[in-house]
């Protein structure tokens, strides 16, 4: 029995020890930290910041219409990805899981969604949803759909377009989207409020 109760005691303090370990090197390694975080993702985001194929240069741009519908324009085009701020990207784009327009991943996107929202991008808006679009515009943290006139500045700016006309989507909340779908990687330009 003093054996049995000497065991346990071995087993608990163990146990005790590795927590404390874990939560030590957690809190030293904050960018290391996966807890609470969908172990799913976690894997998704170390593919996708160390595998992708995005590109700034308009050869890529124009490389997309050319793309089997299938394939998948991943990664970031300026920065290194941020777990931090993938986890944030990808749980504030919940909010829009009922619009399909919406790329649920800003780092993962099919090339079919890809050309039908580039094909948007010189769809004309009545004076008042143009007032939107600018608004979106002149309030996004990139001062437009992404940092520089890549692809992504024609896919997203005609997802704006396109939810504008046909969500009735405001300036506000197309800026909520192109700052939650920001795909120019790193965290150095996002604040929280």
């Amino acid at each position: 029995m003093r054996d049995t109760l000497k065991n346990k005691i071995v087993i608990i303090s163990t146990l005790i020890l590795v927590g404390a370990s874990i939560f030590s090197y957690l809190l030293i390694n904050p960018d290391k930290n996966h807890l609470g975080v969908d172990s799913v993702l976690a894997v998704r985001f170390e593919q996708l910041s160390q595998h992708g194929n995005s590109a700034c240069s308009s050869v890529f741009k124009d490389s997309i219409s050319t793309m089997a519908d299938n394939a998948h324009i991943q990664g970031s085009c300026c920065s290194s990805m941020s777990i931090h701020r993938y986890m944030e990207q990808i749980t504030g784009l919940e909010k829009y899981k009922d619009i399909p327009e919406i790329p649920s991943d800003p780092y993962d996107i099919e090339a079919k969604l890809a050309k039908r929202l580039q094909s948007f991008y010189d769809m004309e808006l009545t004076l008042e949803k143009q007032q939107a679009y600018d608004y979106a515009i002149a309030n996004s943290n990139e001062k437009g759909p992404c940092c520089c006139k890549c692809w992504r500045w024609y896919v997203y700016g005609g997802l704006a377009k396109y939810l504008i006309k046909n969500y009735n989507f405001t300036g506000e909340q197309v800026t909520e989207v192109w700052n939650l779908s920001d795909g120019c990687g790193g965290d150095s330009e996002h604040q929280h409020s």
